[in-house]
């Protein structure tokens, strides 16, 4: 089967190898790819690839050999999964716990781009808590997890501010019911919970925003600026702020992949898809992904994938 592996040159990042099929393990399913979704963290991991890195984590497919130990869906079955690695192939082996099924009526390409944006935007409100009339403040927010993020939570009754890089990029998540504005400082604070993705100088304008008592919850670092507090800069903003570290990862994912499925389903969820194209394509996708020429998510097709 074919494979894309890392190449180690940042202006073609992967390449096509021919390579034997994954083994499952018994609780692993085998998984014909139709469709896989690329994260702007990978193109990250690709700069300087460790030894054995398989790239890969968000794919729609077909079950075509279904597990050992009788868990998960069965053969013929179409589904979404989160593999640890080796996804961006013909075939994947997948854990059963990092599946969900699919319905008819949701399609490759939208599934894909479900699992590490989705989850990550799931675990990161139930960090956040109740938003029901709370106000939040997300940076950062024109990526996937940003687009999912602003969906959930003016669902869920927040008050939402979006900090965007540009206009075009905060369109849609105006279209939303985000307010959005183009820079930390403009954001009319003091809110109840500041979700900050970009690091550097920007996570303490964050906390300069939160209300006394209020949560900074700190989930990545896109510019890749190390962060700088000042302890006296502390001093004379909001007291009792508690800053909390997320960070997504942690199997088994199938609860949380039938949830975003679920919400999708019932209109209540809706991917952004910035580019859809042939797998033959990753290696640019990624380039642009990096370079911030994609808004929301990009998802590439291996063939037999429905549009």
């Amino acid at each position: 089967m074919q494979r894309l592996i890392p190449t180690g040159d940042p202006a073609r990042p992967v390449a096509f190898a021919e390579v034997p099929p994954p083994v499952p393990e018994p609780g692993e399913a085998l998984v014909k790819v139709e469709a896989f979704a690329v994260n702007r963290g990978e193109t990250f991991l690709l700069e300087h690839p460790q030894p054995g890195l398989l790239p890969g984590k968000d794919i729609a497919g077909l079950v075509v050999q279904a597990a050992a130990d009788g868990s998960g869906p069965g053969t013929g079955t179409r589904v979404v999964g989160h593999p640890a690695q080796g996804g961006w192939a013909e075939y994947a082996a997948v854990p059963t716990h990092s599946l969900a099924v699919l319905p008819d009526d949701i399609d490759s390409v939208r599934a894909a781009a479900l699992p590490l944006a989705g989850i990550t935007a799931l675990r990161l409100l139930r960090t956040a808590g109740s938003l029901a009339g709370r106000r939040v403040l997300l940076t950062g927010a024109s990526g996937g997890v940003g687009h999912y993020v602003t969906e959930l939570a003016v669902g869920a009754g927040a008050e939402l501010t979006a900090v965007t890089a540009t206009r075009a990029r905060g369109e849609r998540l105006a279209e939303l019911g985000a307010r959005v504005v183009h820079e930390v400082a403009a954001a009319p604070g003091p809110f109840d919970v500041v979700l900050e993705s970009t690091g550097g100088p920007e996570l303490s304008l964050g906390l300069s925003k939160v209300r006394p008592g209020g949560t900074l919850v700190w989930f990545g670092q896109a510019s890749r600026t190390p962060v700088t507090l000042d302890f006296f800069d502390l001093l004379g903003g909001p007291e009792r702020v508690t800053i909390r570290h997320f960070h997504y990862a942690g199997a088994p994912y199938g609860s949380d992949l039938a949830a975003l499925v679920r919400l999708v389903e019932q209109g209540r969820l809706h991917p952004e898809i910035g580019r859809t194209a042939d797998w033959a394509e990753t290696a640019g996708t990624l380039v642009d992904l990096r370079e911030r020429r994609i808004r929301g998510k990009a998802v590439l097709l291996t063939g037999g994938a429905s549009r």
